[in-house]
C-alpha cells in the first residue's frame, strides 16, 4: 500500500485534469471537423472537414487579422521588454524608495481590464480627449486615434504597453535584484565602463529572466482580446482586428462553431510553437 500510495494521491488532480483539459481539447478537436447545426435544443453534428478548411482559406478578415496580430505582438511586446528592463535597472540601482516604486508599478496590472478600457476611450475622445487637450496646447488639430485606419491599432498598442510594463519590469527587478554583486564590483575595479559592464555582464547574467519575460508575453499579447474589443471593436473595418477578436465574432456572430474551433485549434498550435522555442531559448540562455 505505502508503495502505490503516491500514485493514489495522485488520481483526484488527474482525474481534475482529464475532466477540465483533455476532454474540453478533444471535444474541440471533434468541432474542428464538424459542422454543428442546432434545431430546438437539440444539436447535430455532421463530420465535413473540407467545408471548414475551405472556409478558412477564403476567409476576408482572417489576413488582415494574422498580420495585426503580428504586428501587435512584435512591437507591444518589444517596447514592454525594453521599459521594463530600463525601469528595473533604474530601481534596482537606487538605494531609497525601492518598496514605494515597486508597489505603485504593479498599480496598472490591479487594474480590472473593463476600467482600463473606459479611462483610455476617454483619453482618446477626438472631442474632449486628454491626448487631443494637450495637442490643442500646441496648436495641432485633433486626432481621431481610434476612428483612424492608421492609427487604431497603435493606440490599442499604446495601452497594452501601459498595462503591461509592470508585469516585465516585476520579473525582470527580482532577477537585477539577485545579481551577484561580487560579479560587479569586480568588473568595477578592473575598469570596466557602466556600458561594459550592462553588456558583457548585466545582460548575460539576466539574460534567463529576460527570455521568461519574453515568452509570456508573447503568449499573452498573442492572444490579446480585451483591449481592442474595448476600445475599437476591431474597426475601423479591420484595421486593428486581432486573432482572437476574430474568433469571437467566427463563434458568436457568425455561429460558425466548426470553422471557428478549427481556427482554436490553428491559435493553440501556434502558441505551442512559441512555448517550444521558449524551451529551447530558456536554456541556451542560461549557458550563455
Amino acid at each position: 500500500m505505502n508503495s502505490t500510495f503516491r500514485y493514489w494521491s495522485l488520481l483526484p488532480a488527474v482525474l481534475l485534469f482529464v475532466a477540465l483539459t483533455a476532454y474540453p481539447a478533444l471535444n474541440l478537436l471533434r468541432m474542428s471537423v464538424s459542422t454543428i447545426a442546432w434545431k430546438g435544443n437539440e444539436d447535430f453534428w455532421s463530420f465535413t472537414p473540407r467545408r471548414n478548411v475551405e472556409a478558412l482559406l477564403s476567409d476576408p478578415s482572417l489576413g488582415a487579422a494574422v498580420v495585426n496580430t503580428l504586428l501587435f505582438m512584435v512591437v507591444a511586446v518589444t517596447l514592454e521588454m525594453i521599459i521594463g528592463l530600463a525601469l528595473a535597472l533604474l530601481v534596482g540601482s537606487m538605494t531609497r524608495g525601492k518598496g514605494i516604486l515597486r508597489t505603485l508599478m504593479i498599480v496598472p496590472i490591479l487594474v480590472p481590464a473593463i476600467a482600463i478600457g473606459s479611462m483610455f476611450k476617454l483619453m482618446y475622445n477626438y472631442d474632449f480627449g486628454l491626448f487631443n487637450q494637450l495637442l490643442g496646447l500646441v496648436e495641432l488639430g485633433p486626432v481621431s486615434w481610434l476612428g483612424s485606419t492608421s492609427l487604431s491599432l497603435w493606440s490599442v498598442v499604446i495601452v497594452d504597453v501601459w498595462h503591461w510594463v509592470p508585469f516585465v519590469f516585476l520579473i525582470l527587478f527580482a532577477a537585477v535584484e539577485g545579481l551577484p554583486r561580487d560579479v560587479l564590483e569586480a568588473g568595477r575595479v578592473d575598469g570596466a565602463t557602466r556600458t561594459q559592464l550592462l553588456r558583457y555582464v548585466v545582460l548575460p547574467l539576466l539574460a534567463p529572466a529576460i527570455t521568461v519575460a519574453l515568452l509570456f508575453r508573447s503568449i499573452l499579447a498573442f492572444k490579446a482580446f480585451d483591449e481592442v474589443y474595448l476600445l475599437t471593436g476591431g474597426g475601423p473595418g479591420t484595421s486593428s482586428e486581432l486573432l482572437s477578436l476574430h474568433l469571437y465574432r467566427v463563434f458568436f456572430e457568425q455561429n460558425q462553431l466548426g470553422y471557428g474551433a478549427l481556427l482554436s485549434v490553428l491559435t493553440i498550435l501556434a502558441i505551442l510553437i512559441l512555448l517550444g522555442a521558449g524551451r529551447w531559448l530558456i536554456p541556451a540562455a542560461r549557458r550563455r
